[in-house]
């Protein structure tokens, strides 16, 4: 009868601009798709010049060199008997849309445009593209003469429209139609249409996995059919990390699930699916039938090709699976890991330096390099032979196997503990016990005589020597020692980060990495320049809170003892002198307020958009059994004042792991000034009238 359609969806690790590897990429996707039986393949969004293109997407050279590697993908013997789903850039009558361009057998069967573009956030797609917003219209597209030659063909059809094959009707959403509410499935679905495919290039935060298979799996429940999502994986060139879960579900139950967090460049899922299932299921809506029967049209390109056989009724289909979701902690200490993997092989370089204070921040930034180690040598383990090539030109040793992750971390990772006079011997004994325990090789040094000499130098100018509060000096005078010290570290930790490795006889220089948490950075509770200025962050997105919850993880799961003695100790900068041998300066007296607060200030200042009077009027609320109203609103007050007074030190932020929704990250997610009126007159004033009021 044809029932039973075999159909497959990838997760492929694109890297903007990089036309060769993601042509490679996309070629062994479709060899794997097919050797598996599958008559259609999907593949994530724009895959063919990578999604993080941004400004280059105006450039003539992208949509060419974008064309070219289609036309190598119709000349491919790997490409023919299976219908390929590829995407990329397209120029229509002088305007630019994010398509999915089609193709079977050497012939384009149609160009789809994408209908609903993301435009919030992390994403900016209304800045190079147009959407297409034509609904159930087809128009001419004009093939370039380099697709001509290859296929025979003028001109495909361009626009919304659906594809009828001799078994069934495939309709296409790309990436954010899923998430509008008026998604393009519901009325394709009406339509008669029965497999709906997705191709996004969804980022990670920590928490989102399910809201992604919910939706999948609640586009079929309530209309039936099937629903094939691919998606981008690993870092393709920015702050963003592509998390796979491509998936295949059936009248709201998911039947294949791929990984959200691995070292394979390419991951290809195949199902086999009864179409009955979904006519059957579809039969017994009365509701959905009487919406069918006043559904407006899609136009139909007509295939003469089937996904399924003809005799098939003995071919085994696929059941439901439960999907497994990561928790938090598995999430921070996957998620960030293979982004830096991704990072340090396409950069070249050698390895990481990291600062390591001791504290909470550093120590579980080791620990997510640690976690990466873990996952290169379970990968080479399970015979991922890209792995293997790219750990053995960053050791710079071809006949090296990456099998013990200590010893890998010994060989890729240098972590530095920069002591001073304000540094405690407690924390030198839990950065060196901790760099042990994971195998790096770890310095210790003193930056005291570095310190002095740039002191003395402004009092040889000034004939001023500054002093610390605890010895007669102004605030002024201690937070200049403060951030001296700190910013001298910085120069240290790039110093050594580009010699270390010679010292050592050995090539390549390392990455710095920074520590600093999101809410550090949405507080400014960091000197600008100082160590929070680096390469990369892994930890910039990540809150306090979900770091401590990750350092217990790992202290159970990687059995890191080491961890014990830094989670029991309060965060400290250690920047002022001791108090009889021990550390009279904490984080949170320095701040004024919690980690805990921090978190909640920042995901209402940007997750729910309230300012100084709205944020006062929710916390009163939420705070009503802790604080009185005037508490509330001298809590809020000082908030914005810090933030806005440090909003400057967000514009050199280090590019960070995105992972939080209300990260303050300026560079392209939290568009905001960074001169304030730091006095929020107006503004206070409303509060200052309610709490009367109150």
């Amino acid at each position: 009868m044809g029932r039973a359609v075999v159909v497959a969806t990838c997760a492929l690790n694109q890297w903007a601009l990089d036309f060769e590897g993601n042509r490679e990429r996309i070629c062994r996707s479709i060899a794997i798709a097919k050797s598996r039986g599958a008559r259609y393949r999907l593949g994530p969004e724009l895959e063919i010049c990578g999604y993080g293109c941004s400004d280059h997407y105006y450039e003539s050279d992208t949509l060419l060199h974008s064309f070219q590697v289609l036309a190598k993908l119709l000349e491919s013997p790997a490409t023919q008997d299976i219908i390929c789903d590829v995407g990329m850039p397209v120029l229509h009558r002088n305007v630019r849309y994010n398509c999915r361009v089609i193709f079977l057998n050497k012939k384009i069967l149609l160009i789809r445009p994408k209908i609903s573009l993301a435009n919030a956030g992390n994403y900016r797609e209304l800045r190079w593209f147009t959407p297409w917003n034509k609904a159930r219209h087809v128009e001419e597209y004009f093939l370039p003469r380099i697709i001509q030659e290859v296929t025979g063909q003028e001109t495909v059809p361009f626009g919304d429209a659906v594809l009828a094959t001799k078994d069934t009707c495939l309709g296409t959403e790309i990436c954010e139609e899923l998430w509008a509410p008026n998604s393009p499935h519901i009325e394709m679905g009406l339509d008669g249409v029965e497999i709906f495919t997705n191709a996004s290039g969804s980022h990670h935060v920590l928490r989102k996995a399910h809201t992604r298979v919910d939706l999948v799996n609640s586009a079929t429940a309530k209309n039936g059919g099937i629903y094939i999502l691919a998606n981008q994986k690993g870092c393709d060139g920015d702050r963003l990390y592509y998390d796979g879960c491509a998936m295949i579900s059936m009248n709201g139950e998911t039947v294949a699930q791929g990984s959200q967090f691995s070292l394979d460049d390419v991951e290809v899922l195949v199902a086999t699916l009864d179409l009955e299932d979904v006519r059957s299921y579809r039969a017994e809506i009365s509701s959905r039938n009487l919406a069918a029967s006043k559904v407006d049209p899609y136009p139909r390109i007509k295939v003469n090709f089937a996904l399924s056989c003809s005799d098939d009724v003995a071919v085994p289909t696929c059941m439901p699976i439960q999907w497994r979701h990561h928790s938090p902690e598995e999430e921070i200490s996957l998620g960030p890991a293979c982004w830096l993997w991704d990072y340090l092989r396409r950069s070249k370089q050698a390895g990481f330096l990291l600062p390591l204070s001791g504290g909470i921040d550093s120590s579980a930034t080791a620990c997510i390099v640690y976690s990466m180690c873990h996952q290169v040598c379970l990968a080479v383990k399970n015979g991922n032979p890209d792995v293997l090539a790219d750990a053995r030109k960053i050791v710079n040793d071809e006949t090296y196997i990456p099998e013990d992750p200590r010893e890998f971390c010994k060989r890729i990772f240098t972590t530095c503990y920069m002591a001073s006079e304000n540094s405690s011997q407690d924390t030198c004994n839990r950065a060196k016990l901790l760099a042990e325990q994971i195998g790096s090789y770890h310095i210790n040094l003193n930056i005291d005589a570095a310190v002095k000499a740039v002191v003395g130098i402004f009092s040889m100018v000034t004939g001023r020597t500054p002093r610390f509060t605890a010895y007669g000096g102004s605030s002024r005078e201690n937070l200049a020692l403060q951030n001296v010290q700190a910013r001298i570290r910085m120069v240290l930790a790039y110093l050594f980060a580009q010699l270390t490795l010679w010292t050592r006889g050995k090539p390549g220089g390392l990455l710095v990495l920074g520590s600093a948490n999101v809410d550090e950075s949405l507080r400014g509770y960091l000197t600008k320049y100082d160590c929070s200025s680096a390469d990369i962050n892994p930890i910039g997105g990540i809150s306090k809170t979900d770091l401590k919850n990750f350092i217990q993880y790992c202290i159970e799961n990687f059995q890191l003892t080491a961890l014990r003695s830094i989670m029991s100790a309060p965060p400290t900068a250690e920047l002022e002198p001791l108090v009889d041998g021990q550390v009279a300066q904490t984080d949170e007296a320095d701040m004024g307020m919690t980690y805990a607060e921090l978190s909640i200030y920042g995901k209402l200042r940007k997750i729910a958009k309230a300012g100084p009077y709205s944020m006062f009027c929710k916390l009163i609320n939420m705070w009503k059994e802790i604080c009185t109203p005037r508490e509330v609103a001298s809590k809020v007050k000082h908030f914005f004042r810090m933030y806005s007074i440090n909003r400057h030190k967000m514009t050199t932020l280090t590019p960070s792991y995105h992972a939080e929704n209300y990260s303050p990250d300026d560079n392209r997610f939290d568009l905001r000034p960074f001169l304030y009126n730091t006095t929020w007159s107006w503004q206070f004033k409303c509060i200052d009238k309610q709490v009367s009021a109150l």
